[in-house]
């Protein structure tokens, strides 16, 4: 009896439109977010994570079947759609939601979005590896790929710095950014991967592949075709700038600085 072979991988790279990460954040007048009027791209952490979808189909070849990016937003997250198809991945998923500037879904929102459009699909699709960026530079949450391995009850590995995926073994060797340097992880298929910064330098988009992207499928689909209530579960009250730094001042003694720390009300401990 011939060995059945090894499924082909199907990878999932969710996206997200954030504010660019050049633009400087200013809050709006109401204090009730951050102004959102500004230039947006794809989160840098998710860019890291389509170029490390397309290197493991380069490293693997004909091992993996698909590279699909799906994001949650308005009408032009559809831009940040293209950007990852035009990067490599072969086709996209929109689950429309909101207007522009509207906040978007809460991460545990986000996960159950992720999972329910997976459960949909059909056998030979399958998800077999998710890759997202570790965290949005618009929250710095850092929390929804866990929450999705939860939900899913997969492997995960999170802050990869490197990723390496055994198709015969379906195993994934990752190593990870810990305080104290790194540490290696070998997950079993399927795996929910976040990408930390030092895990590739993404590659900029080809003229020609920009317009390829064009013509890739992108299936549009609301959170009521999944089922999901994008209700929040968090009130946000306010939102303030930090106070402005004030300017220093030197001192010419340590007896001066020790006056001037009780002054400021500051007493050993």
């Amino acid at each position: 009896m011939r060995p059945s072979p090894a499924r082909l991988l199907n990878i999932l790279v969710p996206v997200k439109r954030a504010v660019d990460y050049a633009v400087k954040i200013r809050v709006n007048p109401q204090k009730t977010g951050i102004d959102t009027n500004v230039k947006h791209s794809m989160n840098p952490f998710d860019e890291i994570a389509v170029e490390e979808a397309v290197r493991l189909r380069e490293r693997l070849k004909t091992h993996v079947k698909s590279i699909k990016a799906i994001t949650i937003g308005p009408p032009k997250s559809l831009d940040t759609l293209r950007t990852a198809l035009a990067m490599g991945a072969d086709a996209a998923v929109h689950v429309q939601h909101g207007e522009e500037g509207s906040a978007g879904p809460e991460p545990l929102s986000v996960a159950k979005t992720f999972k329910a459009w997976m459960e949909k699909q059909k056998e030979g699709n399958k998800i077999d590896m998710v890759i997202l960026g570790k965290q949005a530079i618009d929250d710095d949450l850092g929390v929804t790929g866990q929450m999705l391995a939860g939900l899913l009850g997969w492997s995960q590995a999170t802050f990869a710095s490197k990723v390496e995926v055994d198709v015969e073994k379906k195993q994934a060797l990752v190593t990870r950014e810990i305080d104290g340097g790194s540490e290696e992880l070998r997950c079993s298929l399927p795996v929910v991967i976040t990408t930390d910064l030092r895990l590739n330098e993404p590659r900029y988009a080809s003229l020609p592949n920009i317009m390829k992207a064009k013509k890739k499928p992108v299936e549009t689909i609301s959170p009521a075709d999944l089922g999901l209530d994008y209700t929040p579960q968090l009130e946000l009250l306010k939102v303030e700038e930090p106070p402005k730094r004030v300017g220093g001042g030197k001192v010419g003694s340590v007896d001066e600085l020790v006056e001037k720390l009780k002054e400021a009300g500051i007493t050993a401990v």
